[in-house]
């Protein structure tokens, strides 16, 4: 990755810090601030201003995957893949119906991130609309360059207005800066929202290059999301012709070869080395359309890294795990068999579920669950290592840890199984931290759309067009990559591609957005799902999502309750997130709609069916 001109660098610090819609400071929705010396007016005034505006845009994306309680776990525990797994407090987001409403805590790392996307993505589009408002009249860039930097505006501001209407539906919009105070906004229907994406993306993908620097917009980006936004406007063939575009070039292919960082480490794989930091920005790497940028060492590296193995892997704390003689087992502290430096800590905030652990692993050949190789880490592989505590004390020192003893008592301390005792990724959660002891997953570059995704994403596209023989092929691609028996024709259906997207995209892909965006499809369409049909018309009392958790996440569809005595708990409006209360009361000169099954929702007025001027 290039670096940027000192002088831009502070540019882009100034230019991220612009807050939008933040529940401290909700009267200046949208309206930008004088930066000093750094603002648009001084930068924005040559090639090298507009670039750093981008990378500026670019940081904003990077923070869903990273710090700790990650915005990303809220899109996680908002599906069939995973749920809350803190269990020491009241305030995690595990009983739906309490704790997520418009009045609610939604931007607590403790909690939920729900308020979190809200605020960024508005960010972005804000920053978006500025660099598209000031291109036209700069009179020293060239058209040509100028078409870039515009189309790579108009894939960050669709980014953020693509995942706001998959999360909180019908939304304010707007898509050019303003230069004062509104209070005015009005929610704008979805699909009109789309529309406009749909064509800001026809035209990215005329201008935007198909290769680029790692963390730069290419055209293999814009592609795969106007494939996206094509699906949710029920336009199948215009997103599998968006997705070939992307699929066909040649400038991106799937890796199935061993490459880069561990490539002569024999007993791994391709899929080991895919997720490795070191390769997911070098070129051999031919598979990531768009990733974010951490690199240890690195100006820009954020001081927290990805904390992915604290967040997603099993909380682990010295105390928690038992030997059959009743000692402490395990320790968080650097002793000879050293877990938290091989594996990390884990607090088991973001909790997967039996379905991504168990359910959907349906060969066992496939690479992404394979335990001889590392990839995929049951806790019964990890050691009783608590060396102050067991060795030379008890027999159970270096042996394999049990869950219960021969007469079924639990082995865990207080009986929290949901915290303590789950299966994980390895291969993709693992990241080499130097920033702390014990580790919890350092710098790291993170993908956001791979070509993977590509794939399945088209696959989707020909299984809604009734063409399940492609629709088979592209999700083959993928499994056959990690080395699975390829599924027949008649195997394919929405269910099979899902729990191929979760297979290959877990703690990648907002999972949360992506069903709504189906659940939107089955409305429009009419199709079915296990015999069952659904409409636009009472789509937040009867949706597919709410349907697809409910069948497939343990934790929701039997109302388990934590050790606390909370029962997991999620309703069909929750297909929606609720607009925080803070943006709808700044908003005081008209109706912001609030969506249907939260309180507020009664003033609702018609959303807008097209953008404002």
């Amino acid at each position: 990755m290039k670096y940027i001109n000192n002088k831009y660098m502070k540019f882009i610090a100034t230019f991220a810090v612009v807050l939008l819609v933040s529940q401290s400071c909700q009267k200046d929705w949208l309206k930008p601030k004088a930066l000093s010396f750094y603002s648009p007016e001084n930068t924005l005034i040559d090639e090298a201003g507009f670039n750093a505006a981008l990378a500026a845009i670019a940081k904003n994306v990077r923070d869903e995957w990273y710090g700790d309680g990650a915005p990303i776990i809220s899109e996680n525990i908002f599906s069939e893949g995973a749920v809350e797994g803190t269990t020491d407090k009241f305030g995690p987001a595990v009983n739906m119906n309490l704790l997520i409403t418009p009045d609610a805590q939604l931007n607590n790392v403790d909690f939920n991130r729900v308020g979190w996307y809200w605020e960024r993505w508005y960010l972005i589009i804000r920053l978006a609309n500025t660099v598209t408002s000031r291109i036209p009249d700069v009179k020293t860039i060239p058209d040509a360059t100028k078409n870039i930097i515009l189309g790579r505006a108009y894939f960050f501001r669709a980014y953020a207005y693509y995942r706001l209407v998959n999360e909180f539906g019908d939304v304010p919009a707007t898509f050019k800066e303003l230069t004062e105070a509104k209070l005015d906004f009005q929610s704008v229907k979805r699909d009109v929202i789309l529309q406009r994406l749909k064509s800001d993306l026809d035209f990215a993908m005329q201008y935007v290059p198909w290769v680029a620097n790692k963390g730069e917009v290419n055209r293999g980006a814009v592609g795969h999301l106007l494939a996206k936004v094509n699906l949710s406007l029920g336009n199948f063939d215009d997103a599998i012709t968006a997705a070939s575009a992307v699929i066909n070039n040649g400038t991106y292919k799937l890796m199935t070869s061993r490459f880069g960082a561990d490539a002569s480490v024999a007993s791994k794989n391709v899929i080991w080395d895919l997720h490795r930091r070191a390769n997911k920005y070098i070129a051999a790497n031919t598979e990531v359309l768009f990733s974010v940028i951490d690199r240890y060492g690195d100006p820009s590296a954020t001081s927290t890294g990805l904390t992915s193995m604290r967040q997603a892997l099993p909380f682990s704390s010295s105390g928690i795990i038992l030997t059959p003689d009743g000692l402490v087992g395990m320790t968080n502290a650097q002793v000879e068999i050293d877990h938290m430096k091989n594996y990390g800590r884990g607090i088991g905030r973001c909790r997967a579920t039996p379905y991504s652990t168990r359910y959907i692993w349906d060969d066992p050949k496939d690479l992404r669950h394979d335990t001889t190789s590392g990839n995929w880490m049951e806790m019964e592989m990890l050691t009783y290592n608590n060396s102050g505590n067991l060795k030379g004390k008890s027999p159970y020192y270096g042996a394999r840890l049990q869950l219960r003893k021969a007469d079924g008592t639990l082995l865990v301390s207080g009986g929290d199984t949901i915290r303590t005792w789950f299966a994980w990724p390895h291969y993709k959660l693992y990241v080499e931290d130097e920033i702390r002891y014990p580790w919890q997953g350092g710098n790291s570059d993170w993908y956001a759309f791979r070509l993977a995704e590509t794939y399945l994403l088209r696959a989707e596209a020909y299984w809604w067009k009734g063409d399940a023989a492609n629709a088979a092929a592209d999700v083959n691609s993928v499994r056959t990559r990690a080395k699975c028996s390829p599924y027949t024709a008649a195997q394919v259906d929405i269910g099979t591609i899902l729990d191929e997207r979760q297979r290959e995209l877990y703690y990648e892909e907002p999972r949360k957005t992506e069903l709504t965006r189906i659940a939107f499809i089955f409305a429009k369409t009419g199709k079915s799902y296990n015999g069952k049909t659904y409409s636009l018309s009472n789509f937040s009392s009867a949706n597919f999502w709410y349907d697809r958790v409910m069948a497939k996440n343990d934790f929701y569809q039997r109302n388990i309750k934590n050790v606390r005595g909370d029962a997991y708990t999620i309703s069909p409006y929750h297909v929606l997130w609720p607009i925080p209360r803070p943006a709808i009361l700044a908003n005081s000169l008209a109706v912001m709609n609030q969506n249907i099954g939260y309180s507020g929702a009664e003033k609702n007025v018609a959303p807008l069916d097209k953008i404002p001027d």
